[in-house]
């Protein structure tokens, strides 16, 4: 036998907006986060007169300024974020003055060996890209050396944490080196006479966290993406439907983006995929399930997130030798991304959604939404440095909507005498905040 609301239907009413409107907040914030995504450096390395040479292209205002990129996902949230956007706005003379002072810092960070011995890294050329749009990161090189010792072979290259993730990529060779090194990780024994690349195994096996990284946690409009799937209908047949389209569309414009037969412009592209994210939201609160075109319809949104997926290869590149094996660990990691979560926020929904089936554990329900409500609040305000670090933001980023998503849930069996509680409840309210965070990037990535 159901229990008896105390509630009004009035009071429902009310709470139920009143818990929405929360929702729609927390994932309205989210989107702002998303906002300024930190980008890696790319250095070509070649050896040069006896000479190591590397051309570094950075974002130098963020060395200068000094954000830690690897504990900043977007540089509005780093508390030098006032200094950053100033020197954004700075004439390139100006900026280039400022990072050579910055240089014997930088410099201090800078780890290049030869066969095991320190080499001193001098800097030699700075150019910086003109003003332009103080939004967008600007274009900017520097060229730094190192002598090389008589007879040297071997070198092995990093950089301090704090300057985030560093792409080598060796030039002048055959069969170069490259290398994807975060979190201030040095790069592996290079050979100075190239031959140094990775086997095939050894470019999948690495480019999988590569993609993984790039769903989670950086790929926040990829997860809001999935989400908006997973918000349909939290069921099987429907959710493979959707995501095997999904998976399907993006795996071939990634491959045909890399392989260099598409290229398509990302003020073009980013957008649009801001839209995919607001249509499949909006979508999902008016129809119960896949109607005629949605098949259709995600499967060419797919093909955009692919050229959104290529996009970020194309920032650092792939391995020439390896190219196909690490295309392909790119791509199982975005999928094992993908389906990560969508497996955390099965868990958070389960017990709404059983309830909503009919299994009579309202008791259970309850204690364990707020067992996860007091979990996700204790998080917030610990905030604990290992669990920040490893999703690359403030914990309340990740754990703050979750905590709504709780609320809603133990709304769903409150209320689980209503008609389809769990799609009023949760699953609606999850897709207008999801619809309001994509058209905030669409309106951001068009006119802002």
């Amino acid at each position: 036998m159901r229990i008896t609301k105390s509630f009004s239907v009035r009071s429902r009413v009310s709470f139920f907006k009143a818990m929405s409107s929360a929702v729609l907040l927390w994932f309205t914030t989210l989107s702002m986060v998303a906002a300024h995504e930190v980008l890696p450096s790319i250095a070509d390395m070649e050896e040069v007169n006896g000479r190591l040479v590397f051309d570094v292209q950075a974002n130098l205002e963020s060395f200068v300024a000094g954000i830690d990129l690897t504990e900043t996902e977007d540089t509005n949230e780093a508390p030098q974020a006032t200094t950053y956007d100033e020197l954004r706005a700075l004439e390139p003379a100006v900026l280039e003055e400022r990072f050579r002072a910055f240089w014997p810092q930088m410099a201090a960070g800078l780890t290049v060996t030869a066969d095991g011995v320190p080499l001193t890294v001098e800097l030699e050329t700075v150019a910086v890209g003109s003003v332009g749009n103080v939004d967008v990161v600007r274009d900017s090189e520097f060229t730094f050396s190192a002598a090389l010792p008589e007879g040297a072979r071997n070198v092995q290259v990093g950089w301090d944490k704090a300057f985030g993730v560093l792409v080598i990529r060796q030039m002048g060779v055959n069969a170069p080196y490259d290398g994807y090194l975060e979190a201030g990780a040095q790069s592996d024994m290079i050979a100075l006479s190239g031959g140094g690349q990775p086997t095939g195994w050894q470019s999948f096996l690495r480019y999988i966290p590569v993609g993984f990284d790039h769903i989670v946690p950086k790929g926040l409009d990829h997860i809001l993406f999935v989400l908006g799937l997973f918000f349909l209908a939290a069921r099987m047949r429907p959710l493979i439907v959707q995501v095997s389209l999904f998976t399907l569309a993006h795996t071939i414009t990634l491959a045909l983006a890399a392989l260099g037969y598409v290229n398509i412009s990302g003020a073009i592209v980013e957008p649009l995929i801001a839209a995919s994210i607001v249509f499949v939201a909006v979508e999902n609160v008016f129809t119960r399930g896949i109607s005629p075109w949605r098949p259709f319809v995600i499967f060419g949104f797919g093909l955009l997130h692919g050229l959104g997926f290529a996009s970020v290869l194309g920032e650092f590149g792939l391995p020439d030798g390896t190219f196909v094996p690490a295309l392909i660990g790119f791509n199982v990691g975005v999928e094992v991304g993908q389906l990560a979560v969508i497996a955390v926020m099965f868990l958070c929904v389960w017990q709404a959604l059983r309830v909503d089936r009919g299994e009579n554990e309202v008791g259970q329900g309850f204690a364990l939404y707020a067992v996860l409500l007091v979990a996700a609040g204790a998080l917030i305000a610990l905030n604990p440095a290992g669990l920040a670090e490893a999703v690359e933001s403030p914990v309340w980023l990740f754990a703050a909507p979750l905590a709504a998503v709780f609320v809603l849930c133990m709304m769903s069996i409150q209320f689980r005498d209503q008609l389809e509680a769990y799609r009023r409840f949760v699953a609606i309210p999850c897709s207008l905040a999801i619809a309001v965070v994509g058209a905030y990037w669409f309106v951001e990535r068009v006119f802002l």
